[in-house]
């Protein structure tokens, strides 16, 4: 029998009463425009008409001068994902890297996002080691290009922004479970409500608890499987009628068997079988992360408005390793290692944002004035055991190592804190021009290596041609601080002390609302360059970090978002990149692993009937790279998913039921991640391998 957390417990508990309790009256002294989300329907349109994260406020996205994609939650109920890797399919801009260790690796228009500065939660930045809690997010964002101006440090491609669920005046209170082919099956409660007669104190709370048996098994036939719960609890309250004040709390527990991934040969096949997985069925990885914070909006006046906000990151991990790595195909053996590592983490987040509109020389002026903060800490002890030489066929396999208490070795803590302050103005000059102009000012404390500062600025000009459509041309600039490294090898440790990777972006594009705004199609060209290129290799079995060079990466973008016609939804982009390391010591004219040349996605649903609806998608990925020496190819692909979705009604409850495939004609191919053969001619890597094709079905209740 399944055993359920004492927090899961309580969310499931509080969706159960706490809606009854606030439909006992009635809503008096609340008016339709202050509920916050309007519970909608299983077929929501796929078309969003703003993005938060973009320009801190909600700007629509025709006067925003950049490149945006926004994943609504439909299209992430409907393809029944699990993870954000299966949310960000639907953008071309984004391709897939490693999933080792239990997390996932994302690139933005070809450059790697890094876990401590390529993701942001409700605007604020947010550690990324881990796969995401999804169940919580009412949609993603996809920032793309430089977004330093508004948020620091961050990398040239581009930011993720996650956007939670908040608290309903609306009564909600859903149940769903889902299984697939193999036995993984996911249970979830989402609850939300007024806590009060008045609706002035609402909540929404979120519960799940998943269990998975993965496809890909160890060489002595052990299923990998995973363990996670999730609960996230919100309440807002309004105060009188000049703000509102929020405070959150989630917390995740994942523990998963380690599968490092795949290796390449020299044509990009994978070594041994598919399914077999290199590290020993005793390795580990346990997450454990708790957020909790709390938000407060003031009306200043009809015009202006304060936002502040403040988050807690704890994330405490224990990694259990084996490291395999040294396959030597001829003889049929790799050596694996003894590993034990302790990570403590914490993120520490606030911010302080002044909105408004301000006419001035004849000119309306939207303006935002604000600063952010971030404290980051982490603290790593880790044991290194022996090197074992082990059989392919798993005949030999070695036992869990026990480590005493001298085996291990304490890292001296590592610290730093940097805030910013930021000014953005969007002049509107009339009905076809607007201009925005943008400056930050940022300051990092870094004990280790010292104190640096920067200025950072971002221009945009927008023409509207007609209403309905835009065209646009930006320059922004992104720095990220790279602080001190390790690097780890058989002689001991060496400190190194990196400069800031450093860069800048020109990029012109259009937007043009069709079918009465019900499509939104989008164009972009960009040109980044980076100098100060970072990067972290294997080398032997210790990560060695090198810096210099410059990579320059141009590309084209497409796609189309929202109803082509009355029964007809579609989400489809496409992108071309051109990416190089323009000059580089040991990489020069070469291209980055997992950058691609061409990249598309399509998500489509047609409505049959009211209550039925089949869902098709197609996700295309070219030819890559699976080592930075260029000699080793991940030949291109094109997956294929399907669905079929019918809701009816039993009683006063919606029943929404799902049945989906995923990689509909069984295709075989190659996920993210790097492979290598070093001079010895011993074979290394961590490529994902793609799921065969896989049954999966939901059934969903709304009370």
């Amino acid at each position: 029998m399944m055993k359920l957390s004492p927090l899961f417990s309580a969310i499931l508990m509080a969706g159960l009463t706490a809606p009854a309790f606030a439909t006992e009256s009635g809503e008096a002294g609340i008016q339709a425009d202050e509920t916050l989300i309007v519970r909608g329907s299983s077929f929501d349109d796929y078309k969003v008409d703003n993005a938060s994260g973009a320009m801190r406020g909600d700007i629509p996205l025709l006067n925003t001068p950049q490149s945006v994609t926004v994943i609504p939650e439909i299209v992430i109920d409907e393809q029944l994902a699990t993870s954000l890797s299966r949310v960000l399919v639907n953008d071309a801009s984004v391709t897939g890297g490693s999933q080792k260790w239990n997390r996932e690796v994302f690139s933005l228009r070809g450059f790697e996002l890094d876990s401590g500065n390529g993701y942001l939660r409700d605007g604020m930045q947010h550690w990324s080691h881990y796969v995401q809690p999804i169940e919580i997010l009412e949609r993603v964002e996809v920032l793309k290009g430089p977004s330093s101006m508004l948020y620091g440090q961050s990398n040239p491609g581009g930011l993720i922004n996650m956007v939670t669920k908040k608290p309903t005046v609306e009564r909600i209170l859903d149940f769903g479970f889902d299984i697939d082919e193999h036995g993984s099956t996911r249970y979830q409660v989402d609850a939300g409500g007024k806590l009060v007669e008045s609706g002035a104190l609402r909540y929404r709370a979120v519960g799940v608890k998943q269990d998975t048996t993965e496809w890909r098994e160890y060489t002595n036939g052990e299923e990998r499987e995973r363990d996670r719960w999730l609960g996230s609890l919100m309440v807002e309250g309004d105060i009188g009628s000049w703000g509102t004040l929020s405070v959150h709390y989630d917390k995740t527990s994942d523990k998963a068997g380690i599968d490092r991934g795949a290796i390449l040969d020299a044509n990009g096949d994978v070594v041994g079988d598919r399914d077999q997985i290199w590290d020993m069925p005793w390795a580990f990885i346990d997450n454990n992360i708790e957020n909790y914070g709390a938000n407060l909006n003031i009306y200043l006046s009809s015009n202006w408005e304060a936002k502040l906000g403040f988050n807690q990151q704890n994330y405490d991990r224990q990694r259990l390793d084996s490291l395999p790595g040294d396959h030597n195909v001829e003889e049929g053996t790799y050596v694996v290692q003894e590993y034990d590592r302790l990570d403590d983490w914490q993120f520490t987040t606030a911010y302080i944002d002044f909105s408004g509109l301000v006419q001035a020389l004849g000119v309306d002026h939207q303006i935002l004035v604000g600063a952010n903060y971030l404290d980051y800490r982490y603290q790593r002890t880790l044991a290194r055991g022996d090197l074992i030489t082990v059989s392919n066929d798993g005949s030999n396999l070695p036992s869990a190592p026990v480590f005493g208490a001298d085996d291990y070795k304490v890292y001296d803590p590592s610290t730093y804190d940097y805030y910013g302050i930021y000014l953005q103005d969007l002049i509107t000059f009339n009905e076809n021009w607007q201009l925005l102009l943008g400056a930050r000012y940022d300051k990092l404390n870094d004990p280790a290596n010292g104190d640096s500062d920067s200025l950072l600025p971002k221009v945009g000009v927008i023409y509207h041609p007609v209403p309905n459509a835009s065209i646009y041309l930006n320059y922004s600039e992104s720095f990220v601080p790279q602080g001190t490294v390790i690097n780890e090898g058989p002689n001991g440790d060496e400190e190194l002390n990196l400069d800031p990777e450093m860069g800048t972006q020109w990029e012109l594009g259009a937007k043009w609302e069709l079918f009465d705004q019900r499509l939104m199609l989008t164009g972009a060209v960009f040109d980044i360059l980076k100098d100060n290129i970072t990067i972290t290799e294997n080398q032997g079995g210790y990560d060695i970090t090198t810096q210099g060079g410059e990579q320059r990466h141009r590309g084209v973008e497409l796609a189309a978002q929202g109803q082509v016609s009355d029964d007809w939804f579609v989400m489809g982009s496409m992108m071309y990149l051109d990416a190089n390391y323009d000059r580089h010591d040991t990489y020069q004219d070469k291209t980055p692993v997992d950058a691609p040349e061409w990249t598309a996605s399509l998500w489509s649903r047609y409505m049959m009937t009211e209550s039925l609806a089949l869902n098709a998608g197609l996700f295309y990925e070219g030819d890559r790279f699976a080592d930075a020496e260029n000699t080793i190819v991940k030949d291109a692909y094109v997956r294929v998913d399907a669905g079929l979705s019918y809701g009816l009604k039993l009683a006063n409850t919606d029943v929404d039921l799902r049945l989906n495939v995923e990689n509909l004609f069984d295709t075989e191919y190659l996920g993210g991640g790097s492979s290598s053969i070093d001079e010895d001619g011993l074979y290394n890597g961590d490529v994902a391998i793609g799921t065969g094709r896989t049954f999966r079905a939901s059934v969903q209740f709304a009370f």
